[in-house]
């Protein structure tokens, strides 16, 4: 069949969805006006390690207008039968039952929630629910001397070569150790859930990533048909990565509107999301790295400790990065996460493979340095030629041109490389680079694709939208695909009733929902043209199909403009009300490529050279992301990704009280994050190109890769601004006064 015109796919187009925000018409967890509802307040544990003694709720159920009180003392009736498809790999142990026992394994943890008619009265009540406790001494420090380590999983063990010898007899080696702060994610919108019961079939209106794998949860928790439960989630106010899963205060709705017996409004405050909800954990990465004298790497050995809580075991992409990125022959490394009474860290943007490129491409700033190389040079010498750790070709990899287009548009060629060499007033100037990389992941996905006899589509699919803008990217494709204008296309998600799609999450929204709405609306194109060549009534009657193309809703021959007709004059004609199709897409090809997205990141930062304050002066992105459908919208993810990894480099960090386990600076007052005045001119570039051994539209995916690189490119311009290399994130004046 002819290839499509393509009008919408790659042109920089405003969110279809723009308006409905901007306007406030846009309906959030939150916001749905579900008849009788009425309001539910987590009530949090006060300590970390313990036993819950006692719940004195009479003051809080006196309060008029309170519908009651709920604890494990009411031994409510929670199956949690097993969730394998709840897409819970990275977490080995058992999700957090509540109120299934008095155990407290976390500050926060919810030990009660409290139903009334009001907000108001809700959380009036819930300050008057009496709590005592057997309190334990808790462990909260990863760094304490007492802290143990898990033992390691299979894969939490690396090695090719022999590293150790290697490293040893290196011509030049460095070894450093770095230590990355817990993030919290902090998105606009807090989680909040609406759940309704209706005999034995709940609806529920949920923050989350994934409708389908909250109905798969929520299934297991209460032990009903996962087709009993419907998630609906039409918007996402932000989440990275922390939506991805079901957690227990979605649990705690559904449960009150059982026992209550009406529907239940329960969201989160901004203090409870540092404890409700996962994180980015903290690291401790001990890296040593050897190579020759002219540059070339010979030995990698890695040693790395992250944070996870005391009843699940919670890993991520930390390895893969030291495994493949560059051409090094011996390599060791070890994965180590550390159990802490703390709740379970969870996916935040890049997760793993940011933190891991923050020791690796700062410990390859320090080898640069040291041998007397240039940073970028440094990287060219090691590129490796198949991917190091399986030998598989790479289905693209052209780190290589982002480095030297980065090089060339930032102005790399006029750097002194000697620290402490520029200076503006009392400001040291310093700029730095680092590369990224980023899996390209791709699930299995379906869309449900109708063209109605007005000419107009719609299109369907159970996935979500955070923020990436989804709604407009797939109606580009669906667009370009049937031949239709944007405003003829209406694209809905958010439904777990639609087709079934993979977690909106992990870069991989664009490659499989885009796949599978590109399937659909080119069956159903071939629908109509075959219904249009079959028909003796129409022009195109007796034409090859594979000549027909069709633009702003009309077919006709390629070429030959006027020989033609419309969606509307086809099915009107034929009596048919409608078209119909299924699109789906599997991912292939994963034993022959190794599939990756790649980045380089530069930075220009200011130090004053009395404070140790740090100003960001511009910051410069180039990505090898494969086809691109939105530049508006890649934007809008590569500076908001530069924006968080400004934080995570110079602002973000939690603080633990580690007497009691409370994060004392659980609020958005204390935990600091990038405002306006924080942010420089930021800027993205992306190589033209696509990847069709990926998926069918070309995509790598770019909402993860984006983020990656950027904290160690902040880190390697403030080494090169004052001379002093700082291994610790958040970097502080104080680290570097």
């Amino acid at each position: 069949m002819s290839r499509q015109p393509q009008a919408a796919v790659g042109a920089p187009l405003s969110r279809v969805d723009g308006r409905l925000k901007v306007t406030g018409r846009a309906k959030y967890a939150a916001e749905h006006d579900i008849d009788g509802v009425v309001h539910a307040v987590v009530v949090d544990s006060t300590i970390a390690h313990g036993r819950v003694t006692g719940i004195d709720t009479r003051a809080a159920e006196a309060q008029p207008g309170v519908l009651g009180v709920i604890s494990h003392l009411d031994k409510p009736a929670l199956v949690y039968r097993d969730n394998p498809g709840a897409w819970l790999d990275p977490f080995v142990g058992e999700r957090l039952h509540v109120f299934q026992d008095d155990k407290v394994r976390f500050f926060g943890q919810p030990v009660a929630v409290v139903v009334a008619h009001t907000l108001e009265v809700a959380q009036h009540a819930a300050d008057l629910v009496k709590i005592s406790y057997d309190v334990e001494q808790p462990s909260t420090d990863m760094a304490a001397p007492e802290a143990r380590e898990n033992d390691p999983l299979p894969q939490q063990n690396y090695r090719r070569g022999d590293p150790d010898e290697a490293l040893a007899s290196a011509e030049v080696k460095v070894e450093s150790t770095y230590r990355l702060a817990r993030n919290h994610h902090n998105a606009m919108e807090p989680h909040a859930t609406i759940a309704r019961w209706n005999g034995a079939k709940l609806t529920v209106w949920d923050k989350t990533q994934w409708t389908l794998g909250a109905r798969d949860e929520l299934a297991a928790v209460f032990g009903i048909p996962a087709g009993d439960v419907r998630v609906i989630s039409p918007f996402v106010g932000g989440a990275f990565g922390n939506a991805l899963r079901t957690w227990p205060h979605t649990t705690l709705a559904a449960l009150a509107a059982r026992q209550i017996r009406r529907p239940v409004k329960l969201a989160l405050t901004r203090e409870q999301l540092y404890y409700g909800v996962g994180y980015r954990p903290a690291y401790e990465y001990r890296l040593g790295l050897g190579s020759t004298r002219g540059g070339r790497l010979t030995a990698a050995v890695h040693h790395i400790r992250g944070e996870t809580s005391s009843y699940e075991n919670y890993g991520e992409g930390v390895m893969t990065p030291g495994q493949m990125f560059y051409a090094t022959p011996h390599v060791r490394q070890t994965y180590r996460t550390v159990p802490l009474d703390v709740n379970t860290p969870t996916f935040m943007r890049g997760p793993g493979w940011s933190s891991a490129a923050f020791a690796l491409e700062s410990t390859l700033d320090e080898l640069a340095h040291k041998l007397g190389i240039d940073p970028i040079e440094l990287r060219l010498r090691n590129e490796p030629q198949e991917d190091p750790s399986n030998g598989l070709p790479f289905s693209t990899r052209r780190l290589r041109e982002c480095l030297r287009a980065g090089a060339r548009e930032f102005g790399w060629h006029r750097r002194n490389p000697k620290p402490r060499s520029r200076r503006d007033g009392d400001w040291l100037i310093g700029t730095g680079m680092a590369g990224g990389v980023y899996d390209t992941l791709r699930m299995q996905s379906a869309a449900r694709v109708r063209l109605d006899a007005d000419g107009t589509a719609l299109v369907q699919a159970s996935t979500s939208d955070m923020g990436p803008g989804t709604y407009t990217s797939m109606t580009q494709v669906a667009a370009d695909a049937l031949g239709l204008t944007m405003r003829a296309v209406r694209f809905e998600l958010g439904d777990s009733t639609f087709p079934a799609s993979p977690p909106h999450g992990g870069s991989q929204t664009m490659a499989g929902v885009g796949s599978a709405v590109q399937d659909g609306c080119d069956k159903l194109r071939r629908q109509a043209i075959e219904l249009a060549v079959d028909d003796e009534r129409s022009p195109l009657h007796g034409v090859d199909a594979d000549e027909v193309v069709v633009r702003g809703g009309r077919l006709h021959v390629k070429g030959d403009t006027a020989r033609g007709e419309t969606y509307r004059q086809l099915l009107t004609r034929n009596g048919r009300t409608h078209l119909e199709a299924t699109g789906t897409f599997a991912p292939t090809g994963d034993d022959r490529f190794s599939m990756y997205a790649y980045s380089a990141v530069f930075a220009e930062v200011a130090v004053d050279r009395r404070l140790g304050l740090v100003r960001m002066r511009r910051m410069l992105g180039v990505y090898d992301v494969g086809r691109i459908i939105n530049p508006k919208l890649a934007d809008s993810q590569a500076l908001g990704a530069m924006v968080g990894g400004i934080g995570q480099a110079l602002l973000e960090h939690t603080a633990t009280d580690h007497r009691d386990g409370r994060i004392v600076n659980a609020n958005l007052a204390d935990y600091l994050v990038p405002v306006n005045a924080d942010i420089p001119g930021l800027k993205a570039i992306y190589l033209d190109g696509e990847d069709l051994h990926a998926d069918p539209i070309g995509v790598k995916g770019l909402g993860e890769i984006v983020k990656v690189g950027v904290a160690p490119a902040i880190a390697n311009a403030v080494f090169h601004a004052t001379g002093k290399r700082v291994r610790e994130l958040p970097i502080t004046a104080e680290a570097l006064m």
